[in-house]
C-alpha cells in the first residue's frame, strides 16, 4: 500500500476540528443496518469502503457473511446509487483499472476511479460529481458513507457534510446525529436521528468489526481518540445546548407568567 498523504494530513484537521472523526452511527458490520429505514429517512445513495468492510483485505469478493445484507442494500438504493470508493481498487496504483473491474464484477456495483487517496477533498469532489451525474441526482445530504477507518472513511463522510470553510475549522451546525451503541442500534433508534432534510446530513457509519486484524495499533489509537472527543468535546457541547434550551424555556415561561399576572 502506497503512502496515503491525505490520510496523514487528516490529523491536522482533527487538531482544529476534533469532530471530524465522529461517526453519525456505529455498527459492528452492515448486517446491523436497516437499509429500508435509511431509505425512508431520505437517504438515497451509499458510499462503501472495500477492505475489511465488504471484502477481506486485498480480496475482491464479498465476505459470505454479509451477502444477504449487501443484496438488500443494492435493492433498496437501486442500480448506480451504491458506489465503492477504495484506496486500492480504482486508484492510480490500480494499473489499467484491473482490480476495479474485478471488484465491480464481484460486488455488482460501480467503483470510483480517483487519483487522490481518501479522505482527500479531491476524492470528495469526485464522489459528488458521480452522484450529481446520475439520471436522478443524489445530493450530499442523501448519502451514507460506510467504512471501518475513522481517519479515512469517517473524515471523508464529514467532509461531504461541509458547505463552507467555517465548517472545515469546526464551526458546525448545532444538530448532529449521535452515535449509537454498535450492539444495540435498531430501526426504532435510527429513525428519530434521520428524519427531515433540515436536520439530515451526510451520514458517516463506522463499522467497528473487522474481518481480518490489520493496522491494530492505528485502530486502537483511533478508538481512543474518538472516546476522548466524545467525552471532552461532544458531551460538553450537548450539555451546553441542553442548558441553553432549558434557559430559553425558563425565560419564555417567565414572560408568560408576567403576562398572566398583569
Amino acid at each position: 500500500m502506497p503512502l496515503n498523504v491525505p490520510g496523514i494530513l487528516a490529523p491536522l484537521q482533527f487538531l482544529v476540528n476534533p469532530r471530524v472523526i465522529v461517526p453519525g452511527l456505529s455498527v459492528k458490520d452492515i448486517r446491523h443496518l436497516d437499509f429500508h429505514a435509511l431509505k425512508r429517512a431520505g437517504y438515497r445513495g451509499a458510499v462503501f469502503d472495500k477492505d475489511n468492510c465488504l471484502t477481506l483485505p486485498g480480496k475482491d469478493t464479498l465476505v459470505p457473511d454479509i451477502e444477504e445484507a449487501w443484496e438488500e442494500c443494492r435493492q433498496v438504493f437501486g442500480e448506480g446509487n451504491v458506489l465503492v470508493v477504495s484506496n486500492s481498487a480504482g486508484t492510480h496504483i490500480d494499473a489499467g483499472g484491473i482490480q476495479a473491474e474485478s471488484v465491480r464484477h464481484h460486488l455488482k456495483v460501480p467503483v470510483l476511479f480517483h487519483r487522490s487517496m481518501k479522505p482527500a477533498y479531491s476524492c470528495v469532489k469526485q464522489i459528488r460529481s458521480y452522484f450529481a451525474s446520475l439520471h436522478d441526482p443524489v445530493k450530499d445530504d442523501e448519502l451514507i458513507v460506510i467504512g471501518d477507518r475513522l481517519f479515512t472513511d469517517i473524515v471523508m463522510a464529514n467532509r461531504l457534510r461541509e458547505k463552507s470553510w467555517t465548517e472545515r475549522i469546526g464551526v458546525r451546525p448545532a444538530i448532529t446525529a449521535p452515535a449509537l451503541n454498535p450492539q444495540t442500534a435498531s430501526q426504532s433508534e435510527m429513525l428519530p436521528l434521520l428524519t427531515s432534510p433540515p436536520t439530515r446530513t451526510t451520514l458517516g457509519i463506522w463499522t467497528t468489526g473487522v474481518w481480518v486484524k490489520e493496522a491494530t495499533f492505528m485502530r486502537f489509537c483511533e478508538r481512543k481518540l474518538l472516546e476522548g472527543v466524545r467525552k471532552w468535546v461532544v458531551a460538553p457541547a450537548k450539555a451546553r445546548e441542553k442548558a441553553k434550551s432549558l434557559t430559553q424555556t425558563g425565560c419564555a415561561g417567565g414572560e408568560t407568567g408576567q403576562g398572566d399576572g398583569e
